[in-house]
Formats: C-alpha cells, sequence, structure tokens
C-alpha cells in the first residue's frame, strides 16, 4: 500500500549569523513498507525524524534522495487532489490543529467543500454520519473549538480525517497532547475505525506503550535511520538492538516504588549536524564496541524483520 525506498531528507542549516550552512540529514535513507490494512508504528524520541518522515509521506516534504511510492505509483507523480483523498493526517495537538475562528461543521465538512463533494444537503449529513461514528452528537455542529475539551478535539480532527474515506492515515502523536484518562478513548476509536474502514496507519509516537496497543510492526527510528524493525511481538518480547532495549526500559509502570526508570542514555542528544561517526548510537551505547566508532553497521535481516546492529554482523554472530 505505502512504499519508501532509500528516501532521504537534507536541510541545510545555520548555526550562526556568519556560519556557512551545514547539512542536516532529518531523514537518512530509509526504506519501509506497509501493507494494506497494516498499522506500523513508528518510534524514537524527539528530533530523530518521525514528522519529516509524516511530511514526505503527505507530500508537504520532497525527499532530497529516494522514492515513496503508493499502491506502486511514485507519489509525486500522482494528482495532489487525488492524493488528498486517499491520504490523510491527524495531528499531534488538537488546540492547534482545529481552527478556533471556525465552527466544527466548517472544520469538518471543508474536505468536501474543497473537493466538490456533493450538495449543502449530502455535505451536512455526511458530517452528521461522521460525527456519529467518532462519538459525537450532531449538536457540537454548531459550536467551536474553546467551546470542546481535548478528548473531543480530537475526535473532530478524526472526523476531519476521515470525512474524504482515506485508504491511509498518518497519525503523528494523536495522543501526546491528551491525559492519560483520554488517550485510551482514542486509541479504542482508532483501532474501531481501522477495522470498519480498513484502514492503513502509520502511526507516529514516542511511547511505545501506545504503539503496542494498536500496532502490528515496528520500526525504530534513531538520527534519521531505522534501526530495527520487527513484528510488535518480536520487538517486545526480544528486542534486538540497544537502543530498542533503552526505549523499552523508559516505559512507566504503575508501581510507584519503582520511580522513574534509568535508561542510560544519558542527557545529551547526539548533534544531527555532525554526527558521530560509525554507528551514530555508539556514544550512548551499552554494548559498543571498538568498530562501533569506526564502521557503521550493515542492516541484517532478522527471524520477523531487520536490525542495523555490529552485535549481529555474521562476523561477529561466527566469533560468538
Amino acid at each position: 500500500m505505502l512504499e519508501l525506498r532509500n528516501v532521504s531528507k537534507t536541510y541545510s542549516v545555520k548555526q550562526g549569523m556568519f556560519s556557512s550552512p551545514k547539512p542536516l540529514k532529518a531523514v537518512n535513507d530509509v526504506s519501509l513498507k506497509i501493507g494494506r490494512g497494516e498499522v506500523l508504528g513508528l518510534v524514537g524520541e524527539s528530533g530523530c525524524g518521525k514528522s519529516t518522515l509524516a511530511k514526505i509521506l503527505l507530500g508537504l516534504e520532497q525527499p532530497t534522495e529516494g522514492q515513496v511510492l503508493v499502491d506502486g505509483k511514485e507519489l509525486g507523480a500522482q494528482n495532489r487532489s487525488e492524493l488528498a483523498r486517499r491520504i490523510q493526517p491527524i495531528f499531534q495537538d488538537p488546540y492547534s490543529s482545529l481552527n478556533p475562528r471556525k465552527s466544527i461543521y466548517d472544520i469538518i465538512s471543508l474536505p468536501l467543500r474543497v473537493h466538490n463533494v456533493g450538495d449543502s444537503a449530502s455535505q451536512e449529513k455526511a458530517v452528521r454520519e461522521i460525527l456519529d461514528i467518532v462519538g459525537l452528537p450532531a449538536r457540537v455542529m454548531n459550536t467551536y473549538p474553546s467551546q470542546m475539551s481535548g478528548g473531543q478535539r480530537q475526535r473532530v480532527a478524526i472526523a476531519r480525517a476521515l470525512i474524504m474515506k482515506p485508504e491511509i492515515v498518518i497519525c503523528d502523536e494523536p495522543t501526546s497532547a491528551l491525559d492519560v484518562s483520554v488517550q485510551s478513548q482514542i486509541l479504542n476509536l482508532l483501532a474501531d475505525l481501522r477495522r470498519e474502514f480498513g484502514l492503513t496507519y502509520l502511526f507516529i509516537s514516542h511511547n511505545l506503550a501506545v504503539v503496542e496497543h494498536l500496532a502490528n510492526r515496528v520500526a525504530v527510528m534513531y538520527l534519521g535511520r531505522i534501526v530495527e524493525e520487527a513484528s510488535v511481538e518480536g520487538l517486545f518480547d526480544r528486542s534486538r538492538h540497544p537502543y530498542s532495549d533503552a526505549l523499552l526500559q523508559s516505559v512507566l509502570t504503575p508501581d510507584p516504588n519503582k520511580g522513574v526508570p534509568d535508561t542510560h542514555l544519558g542527557a545529551a542528544y547526539p548533534n544531527p549536524i555532525a554526527p558521530p561517526s560509525g554507528c551514530h548510537f555508539h556514544p550512548r551505547c551499552a554494548k559498543a564496541m571498538p568498530q562501533c566508532s569506526q564502521v557503521a553497521p550493515q542492516t541484517v535481516a532478522t527471524e520477523d524483520g531487520r536490525v542495523e546492529c555490529h552485535l549481529f554482523d555474521s562476523a561477529q554472530t561466527s566469533a560468538a
């Protein structure tokens, strides 16, 4: 359904008034495949390139290198209007992604008006139907975002994304701005909608507990690269990359006696303008070996995915 082939995105960044621009690779040679009806969870720390990848998939950014394919056809070669019908986003913050000056009816019906779908009567009927599907009463059509709670606003954002009946939904941390008590409601709603409409999700999050609840497969991103990809069961039961291990250790538990978990990653995130040599993760890795600082690891196939780590190089495996 959706495929990325060696996609990279490089920005030119100036660090000072008199300095020359330097390249920043926000996305670095990423290849992914998402099957129809699948949910791929994309996880990683803030700044690793997840949202840049989402913008590329939505056509808001053009990749510097590589290809993005939808149903085998290159993204840039497809009609923008048709593409918008097929791919829709749900953004992170419902407080800023909804126009406060527009009524809920205007917000949800806007895609229908932009694409000239139906007349005013059929548009109102469609809005009423989608509001019912996302669990909101029809009376909210004449209210404004400021009159709604965070969970209700995110339901409005979901209704706006689904009003055109898309096939692919890019969910960019859709629950991170919500209270914990509301997050589960939105996640259950997204899961129900996927089953009902046969949707394909790319679900971006830094919260592994959320990804475990919704996704079929997980891709772990670090400094613009996919360092591990596996099924949900494979990643949570037997993660291979040390960075994946650290993310799993960072998940908070309900037990107050355990306190805040220590990931042993330190507080400093590497500078993406001057990434470390060799394996980019080696300065923070508890399992780093001498070659990690000198040689970039190759991608190694696993039983249910892949991993990019010297621990699983063929030479290292045979030596063990």
